[in-house]
């Protein structure tokens, strides 16, 4: 039994409220379904349900009620006809690409992306015949110069892990609609709280659930979003025999990160716009990465596609004479720090702070990362709901004591 909302609710209701499945026994909560298999009426049913001729739940694998309402909800966040949940963040990813691409076709990313997603297409795809070119993130003119007859899909985050860089969603889509190309955009760091990237004409949209939606670190999740037939007719066939899909326990301890997801990101987002003025003032601090600046050069544009906030997610360089000076600064601040966790996830309530270049991005050659701006003195913070008075404190703790 699954509650019927009125039409026209807000997010943050549908948050909420959206796909809530309920048993006979009628829990407040989401109900949690932990089996693997699902007990059929009789023999007919069994095989109906298993041809895909009557709907049914019969494998976890194939689908569960508790992912079902996870998929649900995201797709109503998301404003897209349907999901389908997958393990992690980088698995979404994995199942978008066998799903529509084939040998000899071609996929255009951007130089910026996050460094296991630019190995996964650049290097393992390539094992398999699928082509990839890397451009510019802001530059709408390479995309377009990028295009080849066998180009089947345009793949951008926006904001950029971890030089918050944005691409202009609406221009992106106007290229790859009129090559006849799908565009997909990651939407990991706005999350739907900010940023609906269909509503700027991406056809798809891909998640790690792992970061905001669950907003607490607990557990692996991701997802893609978008249109019933390209879901329906050519991801969900591939999960079912690649077993890509997200877990039942996993995608309900998603679906309550989700409720909170707004008031999180919005209030994370006003700690990071204050931490990155500090920041930018700042002796120590040769340059900060923050959309909600005035300063970065796509503020207007983050202004209007992440709905008037900048997001969680910022970047500074540590102020250094060269490249190995930068990393010995970068790795005194971050272990100064008190309060902040030295890890590479974010979207956590905590605070996280890594150094890109030899974490998120350290797998990529130096050719990449000088592409992409990543420096030795970059370090990447990833805001919490900690008070902003104590988050200052911990990055003046390394930043004050430089040598």
């Amino acid at each position: 039994m699954t509650d019927e909302l009125p039409a026209g609710l807000h997010p943050d209701t549908l948050a909420v409220r959206q796909a809530i499945a309920r048993s006979p026994y009628g829990e407040h909560s989401e109900a949690l379904y932990l089996t693997s298999s699902f007990v059929q009426p009789d023999a007919a049913t069994a095989a109906r349900r298993f041809a895909g001729e009557e709907d049914g739940y019969t494998y976890s694998r194939t689908s569960n009620p508790t992912v079902t309402s996870f998929e649900q909800r995201l797709a109503a966040l998301e404003g897209t006809e349907t999901a389908i949940g997958t393990s992690s963040g980088m698995s979404a990813i994995l199942l978008m690409c066998m799903g529509l691409l084939k040998a000899g076709d071609h996929v255009i990313c951007s130089q910026s992306m996050f460094g296991s997603t630019m190995n996964l297409i650049g290097k393992e795809l390539a094992r398999f015949g699928i082509l990839s070119s890397f451009v510019s993130q802001t530059d709408a003119t390479a995309w377009q110069a990028a295009l080849r007859p066998e180009t089947r899909l345009m793949f951008a985050e926006t904001p950029t892990n971890p030089l918050t860089d944005l691409c202009d969603i609406r221009a992106l889509a106007d290229i790859a609609h009129a090559a006849g190309v799908l565009l997909a955009v990651d939407n990991c760091f706005a999350s739907p709280a900010l940023q609906q990237p269909t509503r700027w004409g991406a056809d798809l949209v891909i998640h790690s659930g792992t970061k905001f939606l669950d907003g607490q670190g607990r557990v692996m999740a991701g997802a893609v979003c978008g249109p019933r037939p390209l879901i329906d007719d050519k991801l969900a066939p591939l999960i079912r025999s690649a077993g890509m899909n997200l877990s039942p326990f996993n995608a309900w301890v998603v679906l309550k990160g989700m409720e909170t997801l707004s008031i999180r990101v919005k209030a994370q987002s006003a700690n990071a716009l204050l931490l990155a003025t500090w920041l930018e003032s700042h002796p120590a601090v040769a340059r900060v990465y923050y959309p909600g600046l005035t300063s970065h050069p796509q503020h207007a544009l983050a202004m209007r596609q992440q709905s008037g906030l900048g997001g969680a997610v910022l970047s500074f360089d540590v102020r250094s004479s060269d490249a190995a000076a930068g990393r010995t600064r970068a790795f005194h601040v971050i272990d100064c720090t008190r309060v902040c966790s030295i890890t590479a996830n974010l979207g956590d309530t905590k605070t996280t702070i890594t150094h890109p270049a030899s974490t998120s991005h350290g797998r990529l050659t130096e050719v990449q990362r000088q592409a992409a701006g990543l420096g030795q003195g970059l370090i990447r913070v990833a805001v919490g709901l900690e008070h902003i008075d104590d988050l200052k404190a911990d990055l003046a703790r390394g930043l004050d004591t430089l040598p």
